[in-house]
């Protein structure tokens, strides 16, 4: 391996250009994977705001407010007045965006499944854990 490919960020920049491209090829070209991500954290966190999602996805307020916007312009989210802050704004998958993430989930773990197809499932199990801590910090 030479020097240069033995650097950490270099490394993940690569890892994640191969999920991108993988991503479009087996998921979708149409929901991106941080797309996914706000209809995955409401299908299993509904009435999250878009701040929740900040928080949740490490994202930050003008790309969620972008992914949002598309989200609910596409009839996949909708936004709702939260009951006691009514500056807020609570986000739900639709009917229409149930049925797509329902649509995407096994693609998104065949993904999973094709770009760790050379691990073990222990060595998939340590990625992660590993890359949780990355992220950690």
């Amino acid at each position: 391996m030479t020097t240069a490919r033995r650097y950490t960020g270099l490394l993940i920049r690569r890892a994640q250009q191969a999920h991108m491209f993988h991503w479009q090829r087996i998921v979708s070209s149409e929901i991106s994977s941080p797309q996914f991500g706000v209809l995955s954290s409401l299908k299993v966190s509904p009435g999250l705001s878009q701040a929740d999602l900040c928080a949740e996805l490490d994202l930050d307020r003008s790309t969620i407010a972008d992914i949002v916007q598309r989200l609910v312009d596409r009839g996949l989210i909708s936004r709702e007045r939260h009951a006691e802050d009514k500056r807020r704004y609570c986000l739900f998958l639709t009917r229409q965006g149930t049925t797509e993430y329902e649509a995407l989930l096994p693609r998104v773990s065949e993904l999973d499944a094709e770009l760790t197809s050379k691990l073990t499932s222990q060595e998939h199990d340590e990625l992660q854990v590993l890359l949780e801590r990355l992220l950690e910090n």
